[in-house]
């Protein structure tokens, strides 16, 4: 990558999201944005941009994951900050969209909080968002903006490829119907058989598997979904296909949020590898999981999206060799 000129391109961090943002800007070869974010006692926040960014194309790297609010506050106040310094363009960048999962009413007077968020950052004058693997692909419609909608596929082929002859026989399951799409993809890009699980949701805490189409017996079962939260879904789909004789057992995920009895269901489950990406930091996941957890770098993956939108050079060219998204 071509060093940048600084008075051109910035690239800042919410104060939670650093470590990816410093793997971002190490891949453009440019400093990081120097701004700060002061935590009054009262909980107000203020962002303060230390450098001159008039004319400049900016780009925030922000995760509304834990804690949420926060997150998502201080992604509303650097807006508005880079607006008022007068930047040339904002562009948000999302490795993880929280709310995402809020996407429609399922049942009466229940808000689409998704919806309220994208209107938030639009409100907020963003002139872009750039997203990784969003819960369902139709969240790029609530945004009244362009959105160039990433998928973490080429971070996890590289590495299950770099892997693949240790795999041995392998299959790729979906652990609900919702994913098949993606499972395909992977069993195409990397060699082996496709079955699929049916999944009841009985709250949103807790699933229930029943039966497997496809044969798992004295395979390694590789699992790959966009997030896992309290990771019910994916240790009763790893029981499920253990039961059905499987060899091995792996489980990747592009969003490792990895709350409730997550660590414990995961320590207790048979999976021997959980895969994740650095979208959300993984500093007490690494503690508690220990050899089981590998993690992932999407920075160069982000760093790309950033010098062809800055360049205003096709995004989707990143992508010729998918595993697609999750409907």
């Amino acid at each position: 990558m071509a060093k940048y000129d600084a008075d051109q391109l910035k690239v800042f961090a919410g104060r939670h999201m650093r470590a990816l943002a410093q793997r971002v800007s190490d891949y453009l070869e440019l400093p990081l944005g120097d701004a700060k974010t002061h935590v009054f006692p009262d909980g107000e926040l203020l962002v303060k941009v230390e450098e001159d960014v008039r004319g400049r194309d900016c780009f925030i790297v922000i995760s509304t994951c834990s804690p949420v609010n926060d997150n998502l506050m201080e992604l509303l106040i650097f807006l508005d900050c880079l607006r008022r310094a007068s930047a040339k363009t904002v562009t948000v960048v999302l490795p993880y969209f929280g709310y995402g999962r809020q996407d429609r009413k399922s049942e009466g007077r229940v808000p689409i909080t998704a919806k309220l968020v994208a209107n938030l950052i639009t409100a907020g004058k963003a002139d872009r968002v750039i997203a990784l693997d969003l819960h369902a692909a139709q969240l790029q419609g609530f945004f009244d903006l362009p959105v160039d909608h990433l998928s973490a596929t080429p971070v996890f082929h590289d590495y299950f490829k770099s892997v693949r002859e240790d795999l041995g026989e392998l299959c790729l399951v979906s652990p609900d119907v919702g994913n098949v799409k993606v499972a395909e993809g992977f069993a195409n890009l990397l060699g082996g058989d496709l079955a699929i699980i049916n999944k009841r949701r009985l709250s949103g805490s807790e699933v229930t598997t029943g039966h497997i189409i496809g044969d798992v017996k004295g395979k390694t079962v590789l699992m790959v979904d966009d997030m896992i939260s309290t990771a019910g879904t994916i240790c009763e789909a790893a029981k499920l296909v253990r039961e059905h004789g499987a060899e091995d057992i792996i489980v990747g995920a592009t969003h490792g949020l990895f709350v409730g009895p997550a660590y414990e269901r995961l320590r207790d489950s048979a999976i021997s590898r959980v895969v994740v990406t650095n979208t959300i930091p993984q500093d007490k996941a690494r503690a508690e999981l220990g050899g089981r957890l590998v993690e992932l770098c999407v920075g160069s993956l982000l760093g790309a999206a950033i010098h062809r939108v800055h360049h205003n050079e096709s995004v989707s060219a990143l992508f010729r060799q998918t595993a697609g998204f999750k409907r």
